[in-house]
């Protein structure tokens, strides 16, 4: 598992809060925490500021009370608490699993646990609202998938189509046919 583990294990950028405009980016590797910073300012004493960066192992970080609640008030508490675990070692390899792997995955689920599995990050909704995986949802559910139906998906998506019940679906390719048929006339 391991080997899932990149040099950078985590990154993130933002900009403070206002009225500031500085920008900040957060990089976790492996062995260090590196905090950059950007002072962007109009007032002629900050104008040659030059960018700066912090380094610190990450058992220093653990330590840096002062660093985390820059941290926290840039990108927030819950990213605070995110490095603080992956400092310890607590690494969430779920996440670092590719989209292609996890929708693999994702398929054996019952479809509550895909609608709970959606709520819980960014990009579990992604991949759980996601036409790749309804479409395979609805292929694995169908008998047969016609061309009709694949045309119809592009405007409403293999989602809608699964969530529709038979007679409206057909309903719905029957005034696609209709429409497609009046243009050729």
């Amino acid at each position: 598992m391991a080997s899932l583990i990149g040099e950078t294990v985590f990154e993130s950028n933002g900009q403070a809060p206002a009225p500031s405009k500085d920008f900040y980016q957060l990089v976790i590797t492996k062995k260090e925490v590196i905090w950059r910073f950007w002072k962007i300012s109009l007032r002629s004493e900050f104008r040659n500021t030059n960018p700066g960066e912090l380094r610190e192992t990450h058992k220093e970080y653990l330590d840096d009370s002062s660093l985390q609640a820059q941290i926290a008030t840039v990108l927030g508490a819950n990213i605070v608490n995110y490095t603080l675990n992956l400092c310890r070692g607590n690494f969430d390899y779920l996440e670092r699993l590719p989209d292609a792997l996890l929708l693999y995955l994702i398929l054996y689920l019952d479809l509550e646990d895909v609608a709970q599995l959606s709520q819980t990050s960014r990009r579990f909704e992604k991949l759980c609202s996601s036409d790749a995986l309804w479409e395979r949802i609805v292929e694995n559910s169908c008998d047969t998938i016609t061309l009709e139906m694949r045309a119809l998906s592009k405007e409403v998506g293999w989602k809608q189509i699964f969530f529709t019940n038979k007679l409206q679906l057909q309903m719905q390719i029957r005034r696609r046919r209709q429409t497609s048929e009046n243009l050729v006339v």
